[in-house]
């Protein structure tokens, strides 16, 4: 399945890809959190069968999810071949760590695009520091994702700043403030450039905090478009 980022991509995230049909009203894609599925992610994956291209993350205790790191890229590796996988996610530190480029590289081979992503659940960095990391995910990856912590108006507004001006250079990005103070963000977040929005499939079970369900942040983004 083909998955292009020119525009904005609405991205239904669940450990659960079997949850798809619950998703094709709102989304895009679904995000297959392979970290967070309850038996093996392998196996999952080769059972679905739904409508909606894949994005698959496989997210590392040590950046907010639930993977072991022992297997884990071999686990993306693997999952890039899959027919229904558009798009894949690797952090940035793995990527430059050297580990993830197997990821990177795997998916190229397989016409599957990459996400390089960050994410930040201590704050915000300054201005320089986030351009700086937009900047090396872009060199590896086709999307640049960067997801921080805000802790005041301040920290949203540098975030949608350095979105603005990496979308004006003609990077691919997507970008978040995480918790209640940069929820917001998620939905204007796209009038400035960022390319992907995340929203659970159940509402129960947010992958990251301050996320809002599918419906409402589906129309909250329609809605200022």
């Amino acid at each position: 399945m083909d998955l292009s980022f020119d525009e904005f991509v609405l991205a239904a995230a669940t450990g659960d890809p079997a949850e798809e049909p619950a998703a094709r009203e709102h989304a895009d894609c679904v995000e297959f959190r392979m970290d967070l599925a309850a038996g093996d992610p392998l196996d999952a994956l080769a059972a679905y069968d739904g409508e909606l291209p894949l994005l698959v993350t496989n997210r590392p205790e040590w950046e907010g999810g639930e993977a072991d790191d022992e297997g884990r890229l071999g686990d993306l590796v693997a999952a890039v071949e899959h027919e229904a996988v558009a798009a894949v996610d690797v952090e940035l530190h793995e990527v430059v760590g050297g580990e993830g480029l197997d990821v990177v590289d795997a998916a190229r081979d397989a016409g599957v695009k990459v996400v390089v992503s960050v994410h930040d659940f201590e704050g915000t960095p300054p201005r320089g520091e986030l351009r700086r990391l937009v900047e090396r995910a872009s060199e590896h990856g086709d999307v640049a994702k960067l997801a921080v912590t805000a802790e005041s108006p301040d920290d949203t507004l540098a975030l949608l700043a350095v979105t603005r001006a990496h979308a004006a250079a003609g990077r691919t990005l997507a970008t978040m403030a995480m918790g209640e103070v940069g929820r917001h963000t998620r939905v204007v977040a796209p009038l400035y450039g960022s390319r992907i929005g995340y929203a659970p499939v159940d509402p129960a079970r947010a992958t990251a905090p301050g996320q809002y369900d599918l419906a409402t942040l589906a129309r909250l983004v329609d809605d200022l478009q």
